[in-house]
């Protein structure tokens, strides 16, 4: 692939619903992106949906993750197929609507500038489309508690939405994370705030899922809510017991 190239993952778990129309719009949002769907081994058949329907796509690959499940997993593996196949930027979207497609070249256009760019719901501009007033009240006090604990100066630490380049890849990769679920999103941002790379955020219009179930559980909750303050406050781990090292040897 060309080094200006861009990669477009969507990890996907049971997203048959949404899949096939929310790639197509991504290629068409950003035609000079590859899309690769990190599919986390779905039993509704996501996977051989997306080959089957894109099969004469050559901008479209899938990557079939058979080790443990995890978002932070699915996330490292398509972190490191955007590394090894040569591509200067990386953009992950949620495979449930929730991040529009037609927000991409404005995402694309801010990280030709920044080494991560964030997709925020919390910046002028951004906001949530159909969250009931309570879902709303508590993403506003995630994001203040992750401020608040870790001291960083990002307005949507929790959200999905990101444009890395290669630098801000092998920064995640390199640090020791640990997270595994939605964690992951606030853990990856720190490490690379703290190595001083540069973090911009765009205004986007977040809706809820329009098919499926949402995959946050207890335990993601958990995590998330434990996660500002290992970062902060905690030793970090040695190499060999981080999400990194346990998915290469997955």
């Amino acid at each position: 692939m060309p080094r200006n190239s861009t990669l477009v993952i969507l990890p996907t778990y049971n997203e048959r619903e949404n899949v096939p129309t929310l790639v197509r719009q991504i290629l068409e949002y950003a035609p000079e992106a590859d899309v690769l769907l990190v599919d986390d081994n779905s039993p509704d058949g996501t996977a051989a949906l997306a080959e089957e329907t894109f099969a004469d796509e050559p901008r479209f690959s899938v990557l079939r993750r058979t080790g443990p499940r995890g978002l932070g997993r699915s996330y490292v593996d398509g972190y490191r197929a955007a590394l090894d196949g040569g591509y200067a930027r990386l953009v992950q979207m949620d495979a449930d609507f929730s991040h529009d497609p037609a927000r991409l070249p404005e995402v694309l256009r801010a990280g030709e500038r920044s080494d991560v760019v964030i997709g925020s719901r919390y910046c002028s501009g951004g906001g949530i489309g159909n969250w009931p007033l309570r879902r709303k009240l508590l993403s506003r006090f995630a994001n203040f508690y992750v401020a608040k604990i870790t001291g960083m100066k990002v307005g949507d630490a929790t959200s999905g939405y990101r444009c890395y380049n290669r630098r801000a890849l092998e920064c995640v990769l390199e640090n020791q994370i640990v997270a595994e679920g939605y964690a992951f999103l606030v853990e990856s941002i720190y490490r690379i705030t703290q190595a001083g790379l540069t973090v911009a955020e765009v205004p986007i219009i977040f809706v809820d899922r329009r098919e499926g179930q949402s995959k946050i559980s207890r335990k993601v909750i958990f995590e998330s809510v434990l996660m500002p303050w290992r970062v902060r406050f905690l030793p970090r781990l040695p190499a060999d017991q981080t999400l990194v090292s346990q998915t290469q040897d997955n």
